[in-house]
């Protein structure tokens, strides 16, 4: 997810963005709190990003001898890693999560440990990702972003897939969607809203999205229509799935067809149309010379991301598949159910850095990147993950449909409708979010008590 991806457009403009901020404060930035993906070690480190990343503190990064030097470098960018993030302090989770499902020290203590360790994974996925893509191009680096910005969400989707857990795997996607449109908007447009008096935001975007969500929500009404018109005629059972399972297979290959025409139109026909528009606090941009034509300066080299993707990957498959193991555990003692546990609890692990991300561009008056991460991040949910696991779960024959249950269905085309009208007239406020967090929490509290069935 989380970290971002947020769209893999509007990703790009986030850090793009900051950069530019970074520059006009380079005399006098120190632990401010900027979220600059390039400025976060300054989060811990009072020094500018050139100082940081090009000054060399240590006689062992330049020494002769690659045996003193590779580790150094090995040493020294690793701390650059961690230090880009706070939650990255939770990554003493990680060790214990893996030890504790290799033990199998209870359900709660496994779920606990593991969903603390991912938080961390998913944020440095984020960031190894941004990395690797920054030096692809804006075709090939905005691609990656749309595949690997939900990564962990994927990731135990697949799981849980695996498993045969397609109620959480369901849930984990509906969840996944709701917290973006409704939690991470909310808080966006409340945050903002409490700082600024009315904030403004591309309402030709916002347009575009708001009908692809629209037919994001009509793959799962019309799967839900089928199911309820079928069940009431005189077709058997086996029948009404088999045509159910039909039909969300066709669905998720035309969903996927629009959602590779979305990325062209977005990345290369009408890119321009997604440049963040001349509002916010740009005007300290002018002041600073040369900012505009300023070199991307990153910290990890291609080699170095590319190691770290796969690293941080595999860290998260083996916390995930703990994860998803103790699900059986934790509904056993807790009381909770798959469908509250997927909706509620893993959506927060996948985008818990993605929600801080857009929360801080929307307190700076950004907007465009503000709605970018929150609802590019829901379409690609909807658009490319849901439906590219129901063909995953053709190929491993599981059988992955769209078919949700009515009242999820409801919940979730309410829950867009509410969006689709908040965002239609390109300004937001305060009021506006706290009912997009209404909402959130009307719905979390009903699928509390929304009982499990098969």
């Amino acid at each position: 997810m989380n970290r971002t991806t947020s769209s893999s457009s509007s990703q790009r403009n986030i850090f793009r963005e900051f950069r530019r901020a970074g520059s006009s404060y380079r005399y006098n930035m120190t632990r401010n709190g900027s979220t600059d993906v390039h400025e976060r070690s300054l989060l811990l480190h009072p020094r500018t990003y050139s100082e940081s990343y090009h000054h060399t503190d240590s006689p062992y990064r330049d020494d002769p001898r690659f045996w003193v030097r590779w580790p150094a470098q090995t040493a020294h960018l690793t701390w650059l890693t961690l230090a880009s993030n706070y939650v990255n302090v939770l990554l003493v989770f990680v060790p214990l999560g893996i030890v504790a499902g290799a033990l199998e020290w209870g359900a709660a203590t496994i779920f606990t440990l593991n969903f603390l360790a991912i938080m961390p994974l998913a944020s440095l996925l984020s960031f190894a990702t941004e990395e690797l893509a920054a030096t692809m191009g804006q075709t090939l680096g905005g691609l990656m972003n749309a595949t690997f910005g939900n990564a962990v969400e994927l990731i135990v989707s697949i799981i849980a897939l695996k498993d045969g857990q397609i109620r959480v795997v369901q849930a984990s996607m509906l969840g996944s969607i709701l917290s973006n449109i409704l939690l991470v908007l909310g808080c966006c447009f409340l945050i903002g809203g409490i700082r600024y008096p009315e904030q403004e935001f591309n309402s030709t975007v916002a347009s575009t999205m708001s009908s692809l969500m629209a037919v994001a929500s009509a793959s799962l009404i019309i799967p839900a229509s089928l199911f309820a018109a079928m069940s009431d005629s005189y077709n058997p059972e086996p029948d009404t799935r088999k045509s159910i399972l039909q039909l969300s297979r066709g669905t998720a290959v035309i969903l996927l067809l629009l959602y590779v025409m979305y990325l062209v139109f977005q990345l290369k026909t009408h890119s321009n149309l997604f440049e963040e528009s001349s509002g916010g606090d740009n005007n300290v941009e002018s002041q600073v010379p040369g900012s505009e034509d300023e070199v991307e300066e990153h910290i990890l080299s291609p080699l170095a991301a590319g190691v770290a993707l796969v690293v941080v990957t595999i860290l998260v498959a083996v916390c995930a598949e703990y994860l998803v193991g103790s699900i059986e555990g934790i509904v056993e003692k807790t009381g909770m159910t798959k469908t509250f546990i997927g909706l509620v609890l893993i959506p927060i692990v996948g985008n818990a850095a993605e929600h801080v991300t857009a929360v801080v561009v929307s307190y700076k008056n950004k907007m465009d990147l503000a709605i970018g991460v929150a609802i590019g991040s829901s379409l690609q949910i909807a658009l490319f993950v849901t439906p590219f696991l129901v063909i995953l779960g053709w190929i491993m024959n599981v059988e992955m449909t769209l078919y949700f249950h009515i009242f999820e269905t409801v919940s979730f085309f309410i829950s867009a409708l509410v969006v689709i009208f908040l965002i239609q007239d390109g300004k937001s406020n305060y009021l506006e979010g706290g009912l997009c967090l209404g909402m959130y929490a009307i719905l979390a509290i009903a699928f509390y008590v929304y009982p499990d069935t098969d």
